[in-house]
């Protein structure tokens, strides 16, 4: 029962261009997410699900951790935007 998953042409082509963007679709999330950081400085809950969420979308780019770290330690918005113009 070691078989994979059979999928349609049209799901294949689906998952290819998923994958084949999968660095702009980060850079969208993550565009959004710094978007909403500047917009929610009162809402330090709400910042920390933020800074979250941009820790688990930048774990999943090509940008190496010891990149992004320092800026999330620091919570800079402005050079997390700036490392996401980086990767679009």
């Amino acid at each position: 029962m070691a078989g994979g998953r059979e999928y349609s042409g049209s799901q294949r082509k689906i998952i290819n261009r998923y994958y084949d963007n999968h660095d702009t679709i980060l850079a969208t999330r993550l565009g959004e997410i710094v978007t909403d950081i500047a917009l929610a400085e009162d809402n330090q809950k709400k910042l920390d699900r933020l800074w979250t969420r941009a820790e688990q979308a930048l774990s999943k780019t090509s940008i190496k951790p010891e990149i992004w770290a320092p800026v999330l330690k620091k919570r800079d918005s402005q050079a997390l935007a700036r490392l996401i113009s980086k990767l679009a």
